[in-house]
């Protein structure tokens, strides 16, 4: 049997020729992504506002007579007050009724059974809340979404309903103190309940 072993072919030339192939095919690949991203990047920030105006609109008292501004910007404070709330900052736009301002839309990711819980908090310029609606979740079937899906708690009201005119005034909201959990969901509560006292302490903040 021969040991002899094959030589490559490593002609300088060849090299060459392949490494500018290579090059080229890199940037023409590159370019057509970003001709894709330039195209479709108005299209979807259209689509993800206005997903967020109409979360926006769910959560304040009067939609048909309100606005929004474009996002503020999230300060360290506000994000330290959500964190301390129990929740992390996403967003935050001033409401506006017929021009005036008239509170904050602020959205929140709170932590739930399954994974994290995104949630529009409308709070009105008297520093209460106006609406709950969850944008986002991954919470079980039948368990974790009848509280994304407001359906009743033990006292028979809608489990984002019940934080409607809720504020800094009545203290931390809690399960079993003065939030009433769903009957199987209570991690999914909890989880919401955070959010809004996120929510209401980065109202705090702005003021």
């Amino acid at each position: 049997m021969s040991n002899e072993k094959t030589k490559v072919n490593m002609d300088p030339k060849y090299i060459i020729k392949l490494t500018v192939t290579l090059f080229v095919t890199c940037v023409i690949v590159a370019g057509l992504l970003g001709g894709v991203n330039a195209i479709t990047k108005d299209k979807i920030a259209a689509i993800n506002w206005e997903k967020t105006v109409k979360a926006m609109k769910a959560v304040v008292a009067d939609p048909d007579v309100t606005t929004f501004s474009d996002a503020l910007e999230n300060t360290p404070e506000m994000e330290a007050a959500c964190l301390a709330g129990g929740a992390t900052l996403q967003s935050v736009y001033e409401v506006q009724v017929n021009g005036a301002a008239a509170g904050y839309a602020i959205k929140v990711s709170a932590s739930g059974s399954q994974g994290a819980i995104e949630m529009m908090v409308g709070v009105d310029g008297e520093g209460a809340v106006t609406g709950v609606a969850v944008v986002k979740h991954s919470e079980t079937s039948g368990i974790g979404t009848k509280v994304a899906d407001n359906e009743p708690n033990a006292a028979g009201v809608g489990m984002l309903s019940q934080f409607e005119g809720k504020s800094a005034a009545d203290g931390t909201l809690a399960v079993g103190v003065n939030v009433d959990a769903v009957s199987g969901a209570t991690v999914s509560s909890r989880g919401v309940t955070g959010g809004v006292n996120a929510a209401l302490a980065v109202a705090g903040v702005l003021g």
